[in-house]
């Protein structure tokens, strides 16, 4: 999967912390949510931004 084209990091946007490009939802956070046992599911009923795509990519900019 290509990540880059899920997945910015820029300085004006949480000081730098990759997030998914068209929200402010950091990579970060993301992992938290599934750390604390969150399902791919209660992720996106809760941030309808957010795609399945945009998920996996968090998995694969983290695997890489």
């Amino acid at each position: 999967m290509d990540w880059q084209q899920y997945i910015h990091s820029g300085t004006k946007i949480l000081l730098g912390k990759p997030t998914v490009k068209g929200t402010r939802l950091s990579v970060e956070f993301l992992l938290g949510l599934f750390a604390a046992g969150w399902t791919e599911q209660q992720v996106l009923e809760n941030y309808p931004t957010l795609t399945k795509e945009a998920l996996r990519a968090v998995f694969a900019f983290t695997a890489e």
